[in-house]
């Protein structure tokens, strides 16, 4: 058996919640790897939650700087509606490659969803990677 526990990190996007809003998730820094996947793991969605997720870019951690991911830059796809109890992975290759990516829940109706979101970055510059 391979080992990639040496070879990549994870980092967390979004922390585990009952959202009944949309959220933004924190800025994660890729500098210093050349991959990145976001794993969105949903739990319940109560009254015909309708939650989505998107994946941002940005050069800077500055709020107005982030912007959507094109969907040329992203391996796979997250359907604009969210189903309960499901994990979703969504990978980053930025063509004009950014340093930061985030995760952005948002919300078009219902009342909420329990999600969570991790970032895996992968193909470090200098392994092993430091747990």
């Amino acid at each position: 058996m391979k080992d990639t526990y040496h070879d990549m990190k994870a980092v967390q996007a979004i922390a585990p919640a009952v959202l009944a809003a949309a959220a933004t998730g924190a800025a994660i820094d890729l500098s210093g790897f050349d991959s990145a996947v976001l794993v969105v793991n949903t739990g319940a969605i109560v009254a015909s939650g309708d939650f989505g997720v998107k994946l941002q870019e940005s050069n800077t951690t500055t709020e107005a700087d982030f912007a959507d991911v094109a969907p040329a830059d992203r391996l796979g796809a997250i359907p604009a509606t969210l189903t309960a109890n499901t994990t979703y992975r969504l990978g980053y290759i930025g063509s004009k490659r950014k340093r930061y990516i985030r995760a952005v829940v948002t919300k078009a109706g219902g009342t909420s969803i329990a999600v969570a979101a991790v970032a895996v970055l992968g193909h470090p510059a200098i392994a092993p990677v430091a747990a």
